[in-house]
């Protein structure tokens, strides 16, 4: 695809992407834009123009073909195919994302975790023994792994970035406290728990008003 498409736009796919699986859920074959605007809240003039980035997918006096437009959309955010993702830093935060189960229905596949707490090896998560961060080169040659999930400390995560690149893993979730957007040959997606949070506290703030 040529056109290049606005980050607000891919930030929301996941969201049609998922009131649509809950279409699907509740039996519905098809919707207009103005019931699925109802529905997210976002308005059908929006929704027209987000799709029709892509081709569009509706028409007219027929509305949207609810399985379909799924299927396209996971298409688009990739989440048709299985991605190997490992988790390095098993604490809480790691261990909490390694039980999550609903990543596996969207395409993302956790094979493996990894921390440098000699007390953590061994432990089983999900079925995954916790591994050392020493075995991780002898596991990238032996797996192919397109994402690593960071739950560090931010004094080790652009370190240990480098690291994964280095090894050949190109992609990286980062949960540590710090931005990593300056490594060349590096797709990250930086989540900020706390920025989530304190636009929850502007929120309320500005309902008591």
């Amino acid at each position: 695809m040529d056109k290049e498409i606005s980050q607000a736009v891919i930030r929301r796919l996941p969201r049609y992407y998922r009131y649509l699986g809950e279409l699907l859920d509740d039996g519905i074959e098809r919707i207009s834009s103005n019931d699925l605007s109802a529905r997210m809240h976002v308005t059908a003039s929006q929704i027209r123009q987000d799709l029709n980035n892509f081709g569009g997918f509706g028409q007219q006096g027929y509305g949207y073909n609810v399985a379909y437009l799924r299927e396209e959309i996971g298409n688009i955010l990739g989440v048709n195919d299985v991605h190997n993702v490992i988790v390095i830093g098993a604490g809480n935060l790691g261990q909490a994302i390694a039980n999550y189960v609903k990543f596996e229905k969207v395409g993302f596949k956790i094979i493996g975790l990894f921390d440098v707490n000699p007390e953590l090896e061994g432990k089983v998560v999900r079925d995954l023994p916790i591994m050392m961060l020493d075995d991780l080169p002898k596991f990238l040659e032996n797996n192919k792994v397109e994402i690593a999930a960071l739950t560090l400390p931010k004094h080790n995560a652009k370190a240990t970035a480098l690291k994964l690149v280095s090894l050949g893993v190109t992609s990286i979730w980062n949960f540590a406290h710090v931005d990593l957007d300056d490594i060349e040959g590096l797709v990250v997606e930086n989540v900020h728990l706390s920025d989530s949070l304190m636009q929850l506290s502007y929120n309320i703030s500005q309902h008591k008003k």
